[in-house]
């Protein structure tokens, strides 16, 4: 059985921007009440249409100077065996794994054409 895409991110500079952009754009829900300040896109607030599926996301800041990106994010059942994985095939590491909050493990890398993916444990 194959690993689900399960989360998608954008994230820039101007996360008010992005934030307005994208909801008058697709009518998506963000919300950015949480610790972090990431805007949720959930997907029980933002329905498909009947007969596709969804998946949740979320629009956020970079940090200063680092470069924004567009990506999506892969469940699998051990981050670090996945990112080791992805080097053996050569992709390269970008970040992690890191646990953001409790119950949640994340980590990016870039595969060989260097786009950024994210892998992703447990749910936030």
């Amino acid at each position: 059985m194959g690993q689900p895409v399960v989360h998608f991110e954008v994230m820039g500079n101007d996360t008010e921007k992005l934030w307005s952009f994208y909801s008058e754009l697709f009518d998506w829900s963000i919300d950015a009440d949480n610790p972090l300040g990431y805007g949720v896109v959930d997907r029980t607030d933002n329905p498909a249409p009947e007969g596709l599926g969804s998946i949740g996301g979320g629009v956020g800041a970079m940090p200063e100077g680092a470069p924004w990106y567009v990506t999506f994010y892969v469940g699998v059942p051990d981050v670090e065996a996945a990112l080791r994985k992805a080097e053996s095939l050569g992709g390269t590491r970008v970040m992690g794994p890191e646990q953001p909050m409790e119950g949640l493990e994340i980590a990016l890398f870039t595969d060989p054409e260097g786009h950024v993916i994210g892998l992703v444990r447990g749910q936030g």
